[in-house]
């Protein structure tokens, strides 16, 4: 076995099992905001958010205080006649849902799998998704995940998602579903920071103090955002 393979188990080894634990957030952040997107990954919705609004949290320092968790199953499912995934989008997207799922095993560190998922659903918005192979390079990550994701690892991770995806409860109705501090906050998703700042505890960042009155009335905005609902007819 050569060194890449060798390599390439260790990673997936290590990165599953603190991937599997339900304690896989350190306890120096155990204040945090824990906010979980639920998305796939040729949603022109789940793009929108990724690539113009979850990544003001980069931008603005909110990250120091949030778990990011990303989920890409969506609105998948399983084949009960031969367990192969259905994509709402076609097998592009299952395909691009298990290599950010990869993505994102391979490279725990959210900074770095997420600069990589903004880049594939940048390209997703552009039309040119089937470009996906250079956001390695422009993100400053190797190729592993395609290993993992030809390896048919990709699949047991997809798996787990598409497993944690089917217990939301409430159950999603479309993507994207974000949730914060396990409370879905449904079709105002685009006020995502609001209820981010509204759910710390600590003290206040700025990104948060300069939005102190829309903090206060989380609850009244209801702001409708467009998503990509669930297939009630699939099998």
């Amino acid at each position: 076995m050569g060194s890449r393979q060798i390599l390439i188990i260790l990673i997936l080894t290590n990165t599953l099992l603190s991937f599997i634990s339900p304690t896989h957030c350190s306890s120096s952040k155990s204040e945090n905001v824990t906010v979980t997107l639920y998305y796939e990954t040729l949603c022109p919705y789940c793009a929108n958010f990724i690539v113009n609004y979850l990544v003001k949290i980069f931008q603005n320092g909110l990250i120091s205080i949030v778990n990011l968790r990303m989920v890409p199953w969506g609105n998948a499912w399983i084949n009960k006649s031969d367990g192969s995934f259905i994509c709402q989008h076609g097998s592009d997207e299952c395909l691009l849902n298990t290599i950010e799922a990869c993505t994102i095993i391979v490279y725990p560190d959210v900074v770095r799998h997420f600069r990589f998922i903004h880049c594939v659903e940048r390209l997703t918005l552009e039309g040119k998704h089937t470009q996906w192979i250079n956001c390695f390079q422009k993100s400053g990550l190797g190729t592993v995940p395609i290993d993992c994701y030809n390896s048919g690892y990709g699949n047991v991770i997809e798996q787990k998602y598409a497993k944690e995806t089917a217990q939301l409860n409430p159950p999603h109705r479309f993507v994207p579903w974000v949730v914060v501090n396990n409370q879905p906050i449904q079709e105002d998703y685009g006020n995502f920071v609001a209820y981010i700042c509204k759910a710390y505890k600590g003290p206040k960042p700025e990104a948060c103090r300069s939005l102190s009155p829309m903090v206060d009335s989380v609850e009244k905005s209801n702001s409708i955002q467009p998503v990509c609902y669930v297939d009630e007819e699939r099998t």
